[in-house]
C-alpha cells in the first residue's frame, strides 16, 4: 500500500488510470472514518464516483439517486463510495440534504461513505480534475468520474462526465451487469443490451467452440461482406 503522493504515476505526463490497471490502495478520511481502499473493497466489486463540490445542485441529485438505488448495487456485490473535495464535516452535513430529497429516507444515513479529498491529492492521482470548472479561488474542481473496480482490484470501467452533466445511474447499473456477465462468460453485450436480452459470441471463439460452450446454439446474421461475425445467443 502507498500514500496518495507516493503511489501516483512516476511519469507526471501520464495522470489517471487505464483500463486493466491495478487501482491504487490509497488511505483516505471518509464519513465512516479512515479507510484503506483495497481493504474497504474486500473481495467485492467497487464503484467510486466523484463530485465537484458539496452543496451543489447536480451533485445533490446524483447522490440522492445513488442512495435510492443502493440496494441494487448491493445485490450485485458492488461496494459504493463517493468523493468530493470538501471536508468530512461538510460531507456529513450535505448528506442530510441529500437524503431529504426522498422524504421516505429523510433523517436516514447515507448508505455509502464519501471520501474527503480536501487537499485534492486523490483527484490528482486519479486524473479527476476538470480544468474548465474552478472554484471561487480559481482552483480546479473534480469532474464527475465513475470508476468500476473488479474483485481483482483492477479498473474495469471508466466514465468521465463534465461538472455540468449529471450521470445516469440506470446506465451505470446496466454497465455493471454487462461487466459481471462478460467476466464469467465468453460473450459480449450489444448496443442497448439489458439483462435477459440476447448476447453476442466473442470473435475469438470459432463456430465449433461456440457450439460446445453455448448449448442453446447461436444464430448468425448475414451481412453484405459475407463475414460471419454477428453471432447471437441467449444470455447464458
Amino acid at each position: 500500500m502507498c500514500s496518495l503522493l507516493s503511489c501516483s504515476r512516476q511519469d507526471a505526463a501520464m495522470p489517471g488510470l487505464l483500463l486493466g490497471d491495478v487501482f491504487p490502495d490509497f488511505e483516505a478520511n471518509t464519513t465512516i472514518g479512515k479507510i484503506y481502499f483495497h481493504q474497504f473493497l474486500g473481495n467485492s466489486w467497487g464503484i467510486l464516483f466523484s463530485h465537484p463540490r458539496d452543496f451543489t445542485p447536480v451533485c445533490t441529485t446524483e447522490l440522492a439517486c445513488a442512495a435510492k438505488i443502493s440496494d441494487e448495487f448491493k445485490k450485485r456485490d458492488v461496494k459504493m463510495i463517493a468523493l468530493s473535495i470538501d471536508s468530512v464535516e461538510d460531507h456529513r452535513s450535505w448528506s442530510e440534504d441529500v437524503m431529504a430529497l426522498h422524504p421516505e429516507h429523510a433523517g436516514s444515513l447515507l448508505p455509502f461513505p464519501i471520501i474527503a479529498d480536501d487537499k485534492r491529492e486523490l483527484s490528482v492521482l486519479l486524473g479527476m480534475l476538470d480544468p474548465e470548472e474552478k472554484d471561487k479561488d480559481g482552483m480546479p474542481l473534480t469532474a464527475r468520474c465513475v470508476f468500476v473496480i473488479g474483485p481483482d482490484k483492477r479498473l474495469k470501467l471508466s466514465i468521465l462526465y463534465p461538472a455540468t452533466t449529471g450521470r445516469n445511474f440506470t446506465e451505470i447499473l446496466r454497465a455493471v451487469d454487462s461487466l459481471q456477465l462478460t467476466a464469467k462468460k465468453k460473450v459480449a453485450t450489444p448496443v442497448n443490451w439489458k439483462p435477459g436480452d440476447e448476447v453476442m459470441v466473442i470473435p475469438s471463439l470459432s463456430d465449433e467452440e461456440a457450439k460446445k460452450i453455448f448449448p442453446a446454439g447461436f444464430t448468425t446474421k448475414e451481412v453484405p461482406s459475407g463475414k460471419k461475425y454477428l453471432r447471437y445467443t441467449p444470455q447464458p
